[in-house]
């Protein structure tokens, strides 16, 4: 009698082309997991996908309604039961308030928290199925204002708070819905555009003295995945080197 074989874990990652997502989808194939790898650059989706085995590709805007619907569609018609959703998609834009116009706002929240609620909303009878897991990738900036983020820290804020409420409400389905907060993470971009006086300060504000890797990052989120959390829900995990930790920080106290 041949052995029944154990069906595989299901994941979607959002904005899984490339950073944070990417390392993600790459930690949970590696856990034996099934993922959707799920961004609206295609070709780039399309190049990253290949690295990642077993990965299922899908091209979506989340911001976008018939985009989202479209997708829930794929992972339904190919999953059938969902254990994971790692809301990660994200944009950046930073201006000072004065430089903010409302379509940069717009832009921003549209991905960063109107793509959360889509994606999580229609993949919710999913999730259900097998009493899945959602991951919101927020950030330090959601939790602890600086200059220049008064769209992005707004809406990585508002996720925190969007990840409490689907915690209580989908808690009744047995889905449980945690945030990680990511501070500074050592990105081709970030290392792009941080100066050396950029890098030395956070360096000197941060307790461990350092960035942040998007590895140790996706193994938070696959922590928050995983059956090992299975009592954990409504909860934030900063994953920042003590970085809320400083509080304003004064760097000159700390010698």
């Amino acid at each position: 009698m041949t052995p029944k074989t154990a069906t595989p874990k299901t994941a979607v990652v959002t904005g899984a082309a490339r950073g944070i997502g990417l390392a993600t989808a790459g930690l949970l194939a590696g856990m034996g997991w099934r993922v959707a790898m799920v961004d609206r650059d295609a070709d780039v989706l399309e190049l990253a996908a290949q690295g990642v085995p077993d990965a299922v590709p899908i091209v979506c805007d989340v911001s976008d309604e018939d985009s989202v619907a479209s997708m829930a569609y794929r992972v339904t018609r190919d999953f059938g039961g969902l254990d994971a959703l790692v809301n990660n998609a994200g944009v950046a834009d930073f201006a000072p308030i004065a430089e903010t116009t409302f379509a940069r706002w717009r832009q921003v929240m549209a991905t960063n928290l109107d793509g959360v609620f889509l994606v999580s909303q229609a993949l919710t009878p999913e999730l259900a199925i097998r009493r899945g897991a959602i991951v919101n990738i927020a950030s330090i900036s959601g939790l602890r204002a600086s200059t220049l983020r008064v769209a992005y820290g707004t809406s990585k804020a508002a996720v925190v708070q969007l990840t409490l409420q689907q915690a209580v409400e989908l808690g009744e389905l047995g889905i449980r819905a945690n945030c990680v907060a990511p501070g500074p993470v050592r990105t081709k971009l970030a290392m792009a555009v941080h100066s050396p006086e950029i890098i030395a300060a956070y360096h000197d504000a941060i307790p461990l003295n350092r960035y942040g890797s998007e590895q140790e990052i996706a193994e938070a989120i696959c922590f928050l995945c995983s059956d090992k959390a299975g009592y954990i829900t409504g909860q934030v995990l900063a994953a920042d080197g003590g970085f809320q930790a400083t509080g304003i920080g004064l760097p000159a106290l700390r010698g």
